[in-house]
C-alpha cells in the first residue's frame, strides 16, 4: 500500500511562504537547497512521535495558480487546535478564504484557504459537538 511520506508546496516568495507558515502553524525550516539544487527548505510540522507528515516548499517552476481555477494536485489539511484563531492568523498574514468554516457534524471544523502564493490549504479541528 502506498502511504504519502512526504509534501512540496511550490512557492514564488520563500521567505513569505516561510513567515506565512511558520508563524501560522509554528513549522520550523531548513535548508536542504545545496542537496535539492535549488532553493528549496524542509518542513518540519511537529514531533517525531505526532500523527502527520513533514513536507517541504520549493522554488515554483512557473506561473502561480490562477484565482478561479480548477486544483491541480492535492490539497493538504493542517489540524489546528483552535479554528478561529488559525483563521484570524491567515488572514492578518495575507491568505484569503476560499470555503468557509463548516461542520462536519460530530466530527469537526474544517474550511479552505488560499496562502499568498495562490495555494489552496485547509484547516481542521477535531470537535465532537461541531453542528450540534
Amino acid at each position: 500500500m502506498g502511504r504519502v511520506v512526504h509534501f512540496e508546496i511550490h512557492v514564488s516568495d520563500m521567505v513569505r511562504a516561510k513567515a506565512f507558515y511558520g508563524e501560522i502553524f509554528g513549522w520550523k525550516f531548513e535548508d536542504w537547497s545545496e542537496y535539492a539544487g535549488m532553493p528549496y527548505f524542509g518542513a518540519v510540522t511537529g514531533e517525531g512521535e505526532e500523527m502527520g507528515i513533514n513536507g517541504a516548499l520549493m522554488q515554483r517552476h512557473g506561473a502561480a495558480p490562477q484565482p478561479g481555477q480548477a486544483l491541480s494536485g492535492y490539497a493538504c489539511t493542517i489540524g489546528v487546535g483552535d479554528y478561529d484563531a488559525a483563521e484570524a492568523a491567515i488572514l492578518r498574514l495575507g491568505g484569503t478564504v476560499a470555503l468557509p468554516k463548516y461542520a462536519l457534524p460530530g466530527m469537526a471544523w474544517q474550511g479552505y484557504y488560499i496562502d499568498p502564493e495562490g495555494n489552496l490549504f485547509g484547516i481542521h479541528q477535531p470537535d465532537k459537538n461541531a453542528g450540534q
